[in-house]
């Protein structure tokens, strides 16, 4: 419990009272989210969910994205209700320590595989979310990021590598030394390694859509009780980029993949619910989200490269993130065949 008395909830709590009617009991925070801290107030009409942005946030894109939540909503889409404050404001920024309040929605996020329900549920709901955005006029703007994702440089790739693993080695030479050094070295050398394939895979993509998406759709921003989808969460400002990446990224979750055997079938189970959801998906983009997802894997040093330069929030966990992505990367090299026939089969049936 965060007691009241000290900053910054003091302020949070008071413009939850002066500018939301609410009265906060207690503060709690909550060990989730990297670019937000995030609170559970429990107030004496219930519980409600507080987004603390961190200083320098855009919140101008944040609510344009709040938007985008509300839009998918109307569509159909479970969100969580966002509640303005007493001036109509989707954000309040009355104090150094700006917020959003939302209704406090119930179920968790999963950090495991995906089961077959939630795997449904999932591909539904971003099925829902693509279709809506792809009618939106931002959607139809050129993507700098897709481009810049595409002119990924492989010897800076490298360089950080080597940058990574001469800090690591260091400190299991000279200390101080955590358990994480001795992985990391390992796991980086081996992502050293296949970084060849980068060349390879990027000149086998065809031609890809983009629009605006959902902007970080995965199981972390996915609220299941049991198999049944209550909330999609934390979407992002509207930036197009690839349709197949945020597919393929959920599909081809890190978590499922690296640690189940059936993760095709899953992969299956997302991707024919999406398909439902979003039958005018281009054969191309279903096709190749695998292969996107495997390249965003591959040029990535997300986890790791927070360990030893910048950590995060809840480092720990992005520590274990590292580890499953890396080990889902592997995987999905080695079963580039599988994955292809999979999707190509998906395709065809339509």
């Amino acid at each position: 419990m965060t007691d009241l008395t000290t900053d910054p909830t003091t302020l949070i709590a008071d413009v939850l009272t002066r500018s939301y009617g609410l009265t906060p009991q207690r503060l709690d925070q909550l060990p989730i989210g990297q670019g937000t801290i995030n609170y559970r107030a429990t107030c004496a009409d219930g519980d409600v969910f507080v987004k603390n942005y961190l200083p320098g946030t855009d919140l101008t894109g944040e609510a344009d994205a709040i938007e985008l939540s509300a839009l998918g909503g109307q569509h159909g889409v479970p969100v969580a209700e966002l509640l303005r404050n007493n001036a109509g404001h989707l954000i309040d920024a009355s104090t150094p320590y700006p917020i959003s309040v939302w209704e406090w929605m119930p179920g968790k996020v999963v950090t495991t595989a995906l089961t077959a329900g939630q795997a449904r549920g999932a591909g539904n709901a971003l099925g829902l979310i693509h279709t809506t955005f792809a009618a939106l006029p931002a959607s139809a703007a050129p993507s700098t990021q897709a481009r810049s994702w595409l002119a990924v440089d492989v010897a800076e790739l490298a360089a950080t590598i080597d940058r990574l693993t001469d800090i690591a080695e260091a400190r299991l030479a000279t200390g101080p030394v955590d358990s994480f050094d001795a992985v990391a070295v390992r796991t980086l050398a081996e992502r050293r390694q296949v970084l060849d394939e980068i060349p390879r895979l990027l000149a086998d993509l065809p031609t890809l859509t983009t629009q605006v998406l959902h902007g970080d759709y995965s199981p972390v921003n996915l609220l299941f009780d049991d198999d049944r989808l209550r909330a999609v969460i934390d979407f992002r400002p509207p930036d197009p980029f690839f349709l197949a990446y945020e597919l393929g990224r959920v599909a081809f979750y890190p978590n499922t993949v690296a640690t189940t055997t059936d993760w095709l079938a899953t992969a299956r189970t997302l991707i024919e619910s999406y398909l439902e959801a979003n039958p005018r998906a281009a054969a191309d983009d279903i096709r190749a989200c695998a292969r996107v997802a495997l390249l965003q894997l591959l040029t990535s040093l997300y986890g790791v490269k927070q360990h030893y330069l910048k950590p995060g929030l809840f480092q720990d966990a992005l520590d274990e993130f590292w580890l499953h992505r890396h080990r889902a990367a592997r995987i999905l090299l080695d079963h580039q065949a599988a994955t292809d026939a999979l999707l190509h089969e998906l395709t065809a049936r339509r």
